[in-house]
């Protein structure tokens, strides 16, 4: 046989291989296929069939289903619902039904009875606030409410409110019971072990600052760190401050020099505020951060307030 010809059958070789596998593919398709419309003429039961026994290498696709939806609603707390109700019931008098306070209480509460004081009888608090929220099954809610009075005494009470599945309606379902005072919790020690030198830079950049925080005299800007914005307290609440104690948890803080750039420290300031009316004990936890041989104010943090009110 030439060459040339051998060279061509030889080439063509895997044309036809290639050929005999596209038809044997196309075979399996149309042979799937025609099952699966048979399938479906004879009922679910040969479809699930079908399926299962399709080519191996074919996956059925899942059926969409609809993503569930996510319930972003939070039970409403009562609290106000309870605290506005029992301050109606308790300067309420069932001799006096018809009075603002009584109407109050008994719309918000119609199956609850008023109290019934004795004459001249001093029984309505000063102030009341509610205090804490449990919640129940089926909507129900308990909320402990401090009632407080002219003499300082501090009653509380328990008031059962039931709520609806959103919120957005409330009821007293019973009348207010007395307990006992929530016991004092043990406070943890405190991580602020370190005394800060009072002559030293960090305690004066601190006093500087609350001074111009506080009282308005100078800028507040000057003490905070690159990125941190602070508004400072406006008007200005006291006309002196003075720094009583700076304590610390890390020791960088107590250090006769400003550290290197970067360090930061966590401290708590035990501070007095004096206006005209007379002098205010305070205190504030800050975190200041050490750069260029200075201190700067990162974090002002009283209480739950993180900050302070950023501009």
């Amino acid at each position: 046989m030439p060459l040339g010809k051998k060279a061509s059958q030889s080439e063509a070789a895997p044309a036809i291989a290639a050929g005999v596998e596209l038809e044997k593919m196309r075979r399996r398709v149309r042979l799937s296929r025609l099952a699966l419309f048979t399938a479906i003429a004879a009922g679910p039961v040969a479809l699930a069939v079908a399926v299962t026994s399709g080519p191996a290498n074919a996956t059925a696709a899942a059926p969409h289903r609809p993503a569930p939806e996510r319930s972003t609603t939070v039970a409403a707390d009562p609290a106000g619902y309870a605290q506005v109700f029992l301050d109606a019931w308790l300067r309420s008098s069932a001799n006096e039904a018809g009075s603002a306070q009584a109407r109050l209480a008994q719309s918000l509460a119609p199956d609850v009875a008023l109290p019934d004081p004795s004459a001249g009888a001093q029984s309505k608090p000063r102030s009341v606030t509610a205090v804490r929220s449990v919640q129940r099954d089926g909507g129900a809610w308990t909320v402990t409410v401090a009632a407080q009075y002219a003499d300082s005494m501090v009653r509380y009470f328990t008031v059962p409110v039931a709520a609806d599945a959103r919120g957005a309606s409330f009821a007293v379902t019973g009348a207010p019971g007395m307990v006992a005072g929530p016991a004092r919790v043990t406070v943890p020690k405190s991580p602020y072990t370190v005394s800060v030198p009072s002559d030293g830079a960090l305690a004066s950049t601190v006093g500087e600052f609350l001074g111009a925080y506080l009282t308005g005299t100078g800028e507040v800007d000057r003490y905070l760190a690159p990125g941190v914005k602070l508004a400072p307290v406006s008007p200005a609440a006291y006309t002196a401050v003075t720094v009583r104690e700076v304590s610390a948890v890390e020791e960088a803080a107590a250090a006769g020099q400003v550290p290197a750039d970067g360090t930061k420290v966590r401290v708590l300031v035990q501070a007095e505020g004096r206006d005209e009316a007379g002098r205010w004990p305070l205190a504030y936890e800050l975190t200041l951060t050490a750069r260029s041989g200075r201190w700067d104010l990162a974090v002002l943090e009283s209480g739950s307030v993180r900050g302070g009110g950023a501009r």
